[in-house]
């Protein structure tokens, strides 16, 4: 299930299309200016951000800039009145990845985040890095960061977690990973598989959206 952040200063609007995606299944947070709005990105580090641009205290445009400062990987969707090609050309300037202008069809922006929610902007980059919840995954580099600390993974450790994360949301059997890499599945492999899921939950801990769920008998499933 996607988290999305939206922040719209219109209260009306704001719970109409807050009801909407959570009736399509997305986890909703929802924010009426720029301060609170960069405050619970910051906090809960969504999947996609979907603001207006004219809103009290800090409008979209300056809360995308600091967004773009800590994340430059997180899709963000500007809703505007606005529809001046000026306005346009400095929402994707500032890092934006799409623009949608009020008054629009529900079902048009439910369209537009989940098409950019495949595409992958949420969670892959160009250069390979993985978007897990609030982490940054560096496969090759075998580097995990999050809020600014940044540590290396032993080899194991990297390529368990980046099959975890290929195989998120379903069971990564226990039998395939030990024979991949640890050559067989005998029994006192397992346990050090065992010891190794310990160790990528604590990595994983800053983030209580994550989790590694054992599923008994049959190896290990990455929820995010």
């Amino acid at each position: 299930m996607a988290t999305v952040l939206l922040i719209e200063d219109e209260p009306a609007l704001g719970m109409i299309v807050k009801d909407s995606l959570n009736f399509r299944g997305f986890d909703v947070l929802y924010a009426v200016n720029g301060v609170d709005g960069l405050a619970q990105f910051r906090e809960h580090r969504p999947d996609i951000v979907v603001a207006d641009i004219m809103m009290p205290d800090m409008d979209g445009f300056t809360m995308a800039e600091h967004i773009r400062r800590n994340d430059p990987h997180v899709p963000i969707m500007f809703l505007t009145a606005r529809s001046q090609t000026a306005d346009v050309v400095r929402g994707f300037e500032l890092g934006g990845n799409d623009y949608l202008k009020k008054p629009f069809s529900l079902d048009e922006l439910i369209v537009r985040i989940n098409a950019l929610l495949r595409a992958g902007v949420s969670r892959a980059t160009a250069d390979g890095t993985l978007k897990i919840g609030r982490y940054l995954f560096d496969p090759a580099k075998q580097k995990l960061s999050v809020d600014g600390q940044e540590v290396t993974l032993s080899h194991r450790e990297s390529e368990l977690l980046r099959r975890l994360y290929q195989q998120r949301n379903q069971v990564l059997g226990r039998s395939e990973v030990l024979n991949e890499l640890w050559g067989d599945d005998s029994f006192f492999n397992g346990r050090s598989l065992d010891v190794f899921i310990t160790k990528l939950r604590r990595h994983l801990r800053e983030d209580p959206k994550i989790q590694i769920i054992n599923i008994r008998g049959r190896g290990y499933k990455l929820v995010l």
